[in-house]
């Protein structure tokens, strides 16, 4: 039994290939509005393999990232637009991130210190989700070019936005999303009695005290996250000339191919629409021999 749990997993990326063909069964064109950092690493080989198997991508980017930088040697499109940020406040901003990530603290001071983090890093997320909308000439270059779909990691949420904008479907390529707006969504449940909120390290086996935490947590999260999605649904209100919140942006996404692995989560419901394809980066590795 356990032979065949691995073996399923070592399958894992196959068989998210074989959903790729199905969800783009004849070739055609994809814009993919990647997330920088650790988003881009594990989207980055999908990209790759979309354009191998004769799909046209083009991939838009700001002109300062980490790990976004244009190289000669891919195959795909890559399209560039300026943002008002220097590589040096990326690295500034990320290394806040992880060092207070990874520092032991109380659960109050854990709760402030990331969401000043978070509120930080929506600024910028907002600072380039801006930049490329107001874009006049990539603008008009994307509604000329006629996509089929639109290929994104929606914490960004300038791929839901364009999608809406340009009329095409869109397919979300994310690990999780801050104040279970995955959840909401898709309208998928998520009981704070066994499913662990943000920013706690509660199992899925609470006690009735983690449970009460839990349960604040995810009423607090009604009133911390709204400031975050307010401005991206003015600026959406902005470019589609319609009102819509951050909730019914995302709602429309029309694949959820989540960086999960059923082996390392919690037990918690998903909706069908959300594929689990935790590993799909990893790199292949040799058997281990007999000997």
């Amino acid at each position: 039994m356990a032979l065949q749990f691995l073996c399923f997993y070592q399958h894992a990326g196959v068989f998210f290939l074989l959903l790729l063909s199905l969800i783009f069964a004849e070739c055609g064109k994809i814009l993919v509005i990647p997330q920088d950092g650790s988003h881009w690493l594990s989207m980055r080989p999908v990209v790759g393999k979309l354009q191998q198997n004769g799909h046209d991508v083009v991939v838009v980017v700001p002109s300062s990232s980490l790990f976004m930088k244009s190289k000669g040697h891919q195959n795909y499109t890559v399209k560039v637009y300026p943002i008002p940020y220097e590589e040096e406040h990326l690295h500034d901003v990320l290394k806040s991130f992880v060092n207070d990530h990874f520092t032991e603290q109380s659960t109050l001071k854990i709760i402030i210190t990331m969401y000043q983090n978070i509120v930080e890093i929506f600024r910028f997320f907002f600072t380039t989700c801006k930049s490329l909308l107001h874009n006049e000439e990539m603008m008009q270059y994307l509604r000329k070019s006629k996509f089929d779909v639109v290929f994104t990691d929606p914490i960004l949420m300038c791929g839901p936005i364009l999608a809406d904008y340009l009329s095409v479907p869109s397919v979300y390529f994310l690990r999780g999303f801050p104040c279970g707006m995955d959840s909401k969504a898709t309208q998928c449940p998520s009981p704070p009695s066994y499913v662990p909120r943000l920013f706690l390290n509660n199992s899925d086996s609470m006690t009735f005290a983690q449970r009460v935490e839990n349960m604040l947590v995810n009423i607090l999260e009604l009133v911390y996250c709204q400031p975050l999605f307010t401005q991206f649904e003015e600026l959406a209100y902005e470019i589609l000339q319609k009102k819509v919140t951050a909730t019914d942006l995302l709602s429309r996404g029309s694949v959820w191919l989540m960086r999960y692995d059923f082996a390392f989560e919690f037990p918690r419901p998903t909706m069908p629409n959300m594929v689990f394809i935790g590993g799909i980066n990893c790199a292949q590795k040799n058997k281990l021999s007999q000997v």
